[in-house]
């Protein structure tokens, strides 16, 4: 599944089935642009999908706290960025996870001891799963659609998916919104995820 195969294998578990992952909390690294973002949200998606509570949260707007929803997926973007009250509160979070089952999603973009944060939670954060994220290619794009589709129970056709990378917008969100709406339609209509189904549904001003 492109440069990123072992990467998308594992947010798929961390989101739905920690307890096969070697850790409970994954830290994801990369310059801008490599759909860092992206991939969190896309994890929280499956996650909130399969029926687990989820936070998504920038640093840019952490505090002094932060959620304690036992076993929920608490996934952080841009923790370069944390202000110092900030750190403290992400610290308390990996020492509260030991009790109350939370995994954590984190993204930045350096590697966890290059990062500018407290080094008691650069230690906790290097004792996840760290990935460097490549570049998003079509197959993690698709690789991810088809991940989704398989938590939610749906079949989803290597047709409809080429349609969407064809003649849609390529960038994940797009893909999650019309897979969304694909989604909605067929428990609306009691009708499979099919091409057909994208077709009629693109006619009646479905944006791709």
């Amino acid at each position: 599944v492109g440069a990123n195969s072992e990467l998308v294998a594992s947010l798929s578990l961390l989101a739905t089935d920690r307890s096969l992952l070697p850790a409970p909390h994954l830290y994801l690294w990369g310059t801008s642009g490599k759909g860092r973002s992206h991939l969190l949200q896309a994890a929280v998606a499956v996650a909130a999908a399969n029926g687990r509570q989820t936070h998504y949260l920038s640093a840019d707007t952490v505090r002094d706290a932060l959620p304690e929803t036992p076993d929920a997926l608490l996934a952080i973007d841009d923790i370069d960025r944390l202000r110092p009250e900030a750190q403290i509160a992400l610290f308390n979070a990996f020492n509260r996870a030991r009790l109350n089952g939370q995994s954590l999603l984190l993204a930045g973009l350096q590697p966890p001891l290059a990062l500018a944060l407290r080094e008691d939670l650069r230690t906790r954060i290097g004792q996840s799963l760290i990935f460097e994220v490549q570049p998003l290619d079509d197959d993690s794009r698709a690789a991810i659609l088809a991940t989704l589709a398989e938590r939610r129970g749906l079949r989803l056709g290597d047709d409809v998916v080429d349609f969407l990378m064809r003649h849609g917008r390529r960038d994940l969100p797009s893909l999650l919104a019309a897979f969304n709406a694909l989604d909605a339609a067929s428990l609306e209509q009691k009708r499979p995820i099919t091409l057909p189904l994208l077709r009629e549904m693109m006619q009646q001003g479905l944006a791709i």
